[in-house]
């Protein structure tokens, strides 16, 4: 990451960008004008998910995969949190274009795809063309990965996202290298031990293959806090995500304008830097720096 720019009293970076949030199950509105200032919504009812995009909280822009494309009786099919609406069965390949050609029609910024073990999974040839079709429309596939082997289908199958490090198996090496293109969002904090030790090896071990990692922290699941999520920070820190490399991870990123000032030092740690943004407020006109 650069160095931001300074400013009197202050230092300037970008905003915090989660990248794993259901807003149907919270509070957004508590989201506005605060430290995040990117959310990726992922999974809901398409016709809420696209209102969330059109009507955000203030000051934060929002991202949205539509449903969860899951198998016909797929997770979450059935769950008390997750409306009807908010799944797309796919049964076939032909479905699965068909789910595909919705997601651009409705401008969707990620397809959600769901590979949950206990429950019908969505088969490899479904799989395949939803993340091709997807690919073809110039759309990113995101897929949570739970139980055995799913991580290792969704690497072959060509996904782009994990969204949640994978907490239920140790995941290969060799499943590690043929997916160090990926991106995999963190969701550290949802877990307890032993499976949050599971999450963090395979993370630290994905990082050394090349893997990129950003901060998420599937905001609705649980009692999670709306805004910054200390726990989630501190995580990344223990698997490893250090000084830049934890800016980069939680914040915006290269190429992002600042967004935020705290009058506080550069942040070098996990408590450095929720100190920073527990300080931190907002720049004039969504954070373009004047100085």
């Amino acid at each position: 990451m650069a160095e931001p720019a300074a400013t009197v009293g202050g230092t300037t970076l970008p905003g915090v960008v989660d990248h794993h949030v259901h807003l149907g199950l919270v509070g957004r509105s508590l989201l506005a004008s605060g430290p995040v200032v990117e959310v990726h919504d992922l999974g809901w009812d398409p016709r809420e998910a696209c209102r969330f995009r059109a009507e955000p909280p203030a000051g934060v822009a929002v991202l949205i995969a539509g449903p969860f494309h899951t198998a016909p009786g797929g997770y979450p099919s059935g769950r008390p949190w997750a409306p009807p609406t908010s799944v797309c069965q796919v049964g076939d390949s032909a479905a699965a274009r068909r789910a595909v050609a919705t997601a651009v029609r409705r401008r969707y910024d990620v397809v959600k795809v769901v590979l949950h073990t206990g429950l019908p999974l969505l088969a490899d040839e479904p799989l395949r063309a939803l993340v091709a079709a997807s690919h073809e429309a110039g759309l990113p596939v995101a897929a949570h990965a739970e139980g055995r082997g799913q991580t290792a289908r969704a690497v072959d199958a060509g996904v782009d996202v994990l969204v949640h490090a994978p907490w239920t198996e140790r995941v290969e090496d060799d499943v590690l290298h043929r997916g160090r293109h990926m991106t995999w969002v963190s969701t550290l904090a949802i877990h307890d031990r032993p499976e949050r030790e599971v999450a963090l090896d395979n993370l630290h071990r994905f990082r050394a293959a090349g893997g990129r990692v950003v901060y998420g922290t599937d905001l609705g699941n649980g009692p999670t806090p709306v805004g910054v999520n200390a726990a989630e920070i501190r995580a990344l820190e223990e698997a490893g995500l250090g000084g830049d490399d934890l800016l980069d991870a939680v914040l915006g990123g290269p190429g992002r304008p600042p967004a935020l000032v705290a009058d506080l030092p550069r942040p070098r740690t996990a408590d450095e830097l929720v100190a920073w943004l527990a300080a931190a407020h907002r720049l004039p006109d969504s954070g373009r720096d004047d100085t």
